[in-house]
């Protein structure tokens, strides 16, 4: 019977740890292929392999299909026979060559290093590997394609000794009958898909093979939400993992011809650190990209450089720890996978698409270190989904009409870290900073009050030169935390800064602009009434039958702006059961034009209307942008 040793952690591993003050635990790996693994290895449809090429770069390939292609021989033998691009991939290329002739390749002496990931995207499990190669063959039967061109369509045989696996394991506490599962590999991130063999007529095509990435290759990184990696520790080991996320995660932060780069968060995992200790003693990496639709695939080497704390959130905002990888050798083949999938349930533990710096993301602008605090004054409900809170600043600043605050919950909602939360899944990677548009207009200069451009009196004045309001929705824990208090919790939070410039320009006399809003998408014009005249103002404002009464506390702060608003109006309730229909009397009579429909195309044809605004959700300002093609368009999301 074999027994499993303790294995030490890798210098790199140690390494992390300290830098990332991981407390002291016992490496989890195992020193063979224990049953549980040879179990999930037989029963997993994908199969992720990495192996270093002559130049000791590190690659990754993802074979399968269907389970049962791989599968434990005994004695921590593993034997792998499935269709693979014969012509292609890397990792065919670089272990057993590309003639195809049906030879056997055998090593000698300790076998080249070839680490895999067996995984079931259905179920969200898997199992690491790392091994050497015994031997392996390529029979190729070249398929020809359209145009006469021959395909790389062929069968691997490969034989593997495993010295490591990792992946779940069990034991009772000594004082208790529950069982104690150990998570070495956690479902976190995984969107699940249900994997089928291609078609058996593989014809792949190079499309692309330098440093740089092509557009095919652009367009499939920012689809994905799944890559695999590889790296290695010198010769003594080598790590196969997963990379997940909602769909674009992975972001290309340039593309020059002497290599392109990429950047991807490291989210919250169990921090064994096994990918980044192999990355902080070699820093190469081998990324694959798999287009699951089509079967297209992105192979990808290169150098690695690991970013902690201000340099990872300098470049990836809202990040602590990201990888950023230059590309020195990327490779595009057109349907190159002997797999399809089909997308399933997306993780639940996937935090908001993090875009980078220069993408305009506003975390970019925002203080890691506030020297300005926020105290809540007053809550204000004005539906049961909507409030406007009044906050003061203890170190008051001017901010602009129309801007962003951002506020940090951080002390009062951060739990510290956990492996899984399954109650709060997305907290784990949250750093419970938001940025909310500021509903007020701000003090006028000098304390003189402000007046509109037309001459009549300001439809109310601006905030104390140390107050500001914001108005928004309760949508998650952020907000539902804010819901919760009012003047008499003394709530303080750091203010980390006021940005944005989300400023409304009228043109000339004669001219006007327009504005389309969602619910609270109508924040960042009031801030900016009192300098606007709202005669030359196309207000378009689409709102859920039970928001209303945001819209009546709108007018009532600002009369003028009723005859002005064109208000659509839709429906989820079946009764007046919250009496929307008193409210829609109200509104009418107060000069608001109600719209008991839809917001349509026909709507925005003003033409003399040359500029427009649009503050919306994601969903409803992507069909704006395409109503309002060629005209121009300034727009703000909820998507901060």
């Amino acid at each position: 019977m074999a027994f499993s040793m303790a294995l030490p952690w890798s210098p790199g591993e140690e390494t992390m740890h300290r830098l990332l003050r991981v407390p002291e635990q016992d490496n989890p790996t195992s020193s063979m292929l224990t049953p549980q693994a040879a179990f999930m290895l037989q029963r997993a449809p994908l199969l992720a392999v990495g192996t270093l090429d002559t130049s000791n770069r590190p690659w990754t390939t993802i074979w399968g299909g269907e389970p049962g292609f791989s599968r434990s021989l005994g004695a921590s033998i593993v034997g792998v026979r499935t269709a693979v691009d014969g012509k292609y991939d890397p990792v065919v290329e670089t272990l057993v060559g590309g003639n195809g002739d049906g030879e056997v390749v055998r090593e000698t002496g300790r076998g080249r290093m070839v680490g895999g990931l067996a995984i079931d995207l259905a179920t969200r499990k898997r199992v690491k590997l790392f091994g050497r190669m015994v031997a392996g063959a390529l029979s190729r039967a070249d398929v020809e394609a359209e145009g006469g061109e021959k395909g790389g369509q062929g069968e691997i045989q490969l034989v593997v000794r495993i010295e490591q696996s990792l992946g779940q394991s069990c034991g009772k506490r000594a004082t208790e009958d529950t069982v104690l599962i150990r998570e070495g590999n956690c479902p976190k991130y995984l969107n699940k898909k249900e994997i089928r063999p291609a078609e058996p007529s593989l014809t792949p095509k190079l499309l692309a093979d330098g440093p740089t990435l092509s557009p095919e290759a652009i367009a499939l990184v920012g689809k994905g939400d799944l890559f695999f990696i590889s790296s290695s520790n010198s010769d003594f080991d080598m790590d196969t993992n997963h990379r997940g996320g909602p769909p674009g995660f992975v972001r290309v932060v340039s593309n020059e011809p002497e290599g392109a780069e990429l950047i991807w968060p490291e989210y919250s995992g169990n921090r064994l650190y096994q990918t980044l200790g192999n990355l902080q003693i070699t820093p190469k990496a081998g990324l694959v990209f798999p287009d699951f639709g089509t079967g297209d695939v992105l192979y990808v080497t290169g150098t690695t450089e690991i970013l902690v704390g201000k340099e990872a959130s300098a470049l990836l905002p809202r990040s602590n720890l990201a990888v950023k990888l230059k590309v020195t050798q990327a490779r595009f083949v057109q349907q190159g996978l002997p797999f399809r999938g089909t997308s399933g349930e997306p993780s639940p533990y996937n935090p908001n698409l993090r875009l980078l710096a220069s993408e305009g993301n506003l975390r970019a602008k925002v203080s890691d270190s506030p020297s300005n605090t926020a105290k809540l004054l007053k809550q204000t409900p004005i539906t049961p989904t909507i409030s406007r809170f009044r906050f003061a600043m203890t170190n008051p600043v001017r901010y602009k009409a129309g801007q962003w605050v951002a506020l940090d919950f951080s002390e009062e909602l951060d739990l510290g870290y956990s492996h899984m939360r399954d109650d709060d899944p997305r907290s784990l990677n949250d750093d419970f900073m938001r940025t909310f548009t500021v509903s007020s207009p701000p003090a006028a200069p000098d304390g003189v009050p402000p007046t509109s451009e037309d001459g009549m009196p300001p439809t109310y004045e601006g905030m104390p030169h140390d107050e500001f309001e914001i108005t928004i929705r309760r949508v998650g824990p952020v907000t539902g935390f804010l819901f919760r208090q009012n003047e008499r919790s003394g709530l303080e939070v750091p203010l980390r800064g006021f940005g944005g410039d989300f400023a409304i320009e009228q043109p000339g006399e004669g001219g006007e602009v327009g504005y389309v809003a969602s619910g609270v998408g109508i924040t960042p014009l009031l801030g900016q009434i009192p300098a606007l005249d709202l005669r030359r103002i196309q207000l378009l404002w689409a709102v859920r039958m039970e928001d209303l009464k945001l819209v009546m506390d709108t007018v009532e702060k600002c009369p003028r702006l009723g005859p002005l608003a064109k208000v659509f109006v839709t429906s989820s309730m079946a009764e007046d059961g919250h009496g929307w229909q008193s409210a829609v009397e109200s509104l009418r009579s107060a000069g608001v034009r109600l719209e008991l429909r839809r917001l349509l195309k026909n709507d925005l044809e003003l033409p003399q209307v040359k500029t427009w605004y649009v503050c919306t959700s994601r969903a409803l300002g992507s069909v704006v942008f395409e109503w309002l093609e060629g005209r121009r368009v300034v727009y703000e999301g909820f998507d901060y």
